[in-house]
């Protein structure tokens, strides 16, 4: 058994799982017959145990910083999405674009019935050490995410067959309780503050949701959302370049004419060298 096959091999006991089962020790996988797409999620220890022992290849799924800057070897990229999944700004991130004092906000995966979510896979193939070496920078990286998802991996638009299964994605647990990371929802607005103002030692936060917007846009698959939160972001720097506070345009200062791009940011971008951990 192999995590990230073909999706025309038919023959793997995982595709009978129901999503995000949580492997914990020797707790027993749980199935369902009735729910065959793919979906299980790991806590750290127990995924090293279970991954030493199957993988032999691997795909990784990648919906933030991965899709533009993956940052270690792959053998293989493609371009797709997963079900059922959507991109929320809700996590925390204090080591890499944020502090603890002003954390930046980064992405991470909400489950929504229907929904889907474009990115990119990456396949890791060959030695035990490429492998091994893959997952360790990726761990270190992705460390605000407490859980690895495995799910269905599709290609072509309204695909009901996966290009690929058993797909590794990291996940964080929606709990402010379990997870320190976990920021939540918040308005579009405050969001959008929070982002243009934080920054740490890999960079600002708004080049990540620039970068982003850009990614996605490259790939052919832009997402409303996210031009909908950089625009916001664009109007918060324009405010703050022009000295006029978030302040006073509460109290109702006299507006600056913002010039908007609803499809590439103004700024020339440029990738992170790969050697940088940035968040996903």
């Amino acid at each position: 058994m192999k995590i990230g096959r073909r999706g025309d091999d038919n023959n793997s006991d995982l595709l009978s799982m129901s999503p995000s089962v949580l492997i914990r020790g020797k707790e027993k996988r749980k199935k369902n017959l009735a729910r065959p797409r793919l979906s299980l999620s790991f806590s750290g220890k127990s995924f090293r145990i279970f991954a030493s022992f199957i993988i032999m290849v691997f795909w990784v799924f990648g919906y933030g910083s991965l899709v533009w800057n993956p940052g270690f070897e792959f053998d293989e990229k493609i371009v797709g999405y997963i079900k059922d999944y959507k991109r929320v700004f809700d996590l925390a991130c204090i080591d890499h674009r944020g502090t603890p004092e002003n954390p930046a906000r980064t992405l991470t995966l909400q489950q929504e019935e229907g929904a889907i979510c474009w990115g990119a896979a990456f396949c890791v193939r060959g030695s035990p050490e490429r492998e091994r070496a893959a997952m360790e920078y990726l761990e270190q990286r992705e460390c605000e995410y407490d859980q690895k998802t495995l799910v269905n991996f599709y290609k072509e638009v309204d695909s009901l067959e996966p290009a690929l299964t058993g797909v590794i994605v990291f996940t964080s647990t929606p709990d402010k309780e379990v997870n320190k990371y976990y920021l939540g929802p918040a308005p579009l607005e405050d969001m959008a503050r929070q982002i243009a103002t934080a920054s740490g030692p890999c960079g600002n936060n708004r080049d990540y949701i620039f970068m982003l917007e850009k990614a996605l846009f490259d790939i052919g698959h832009e997402e409303e959302m996210v031009i909908e939160l950089a625009n916001e972001v664009r109007k918060v720097l324009d405010l703050l370049e022009n000295g006029i506070s978030m302040e006073n345009k509460l109290l109702g200062a006299a507006p600056h004419v913002v010039v908007l791009n609803p499809h590439l940011p103004s700024l020339e971008l440029q990738p992170l060298p790969e050697a940088i951990a940035t968040d996903s």
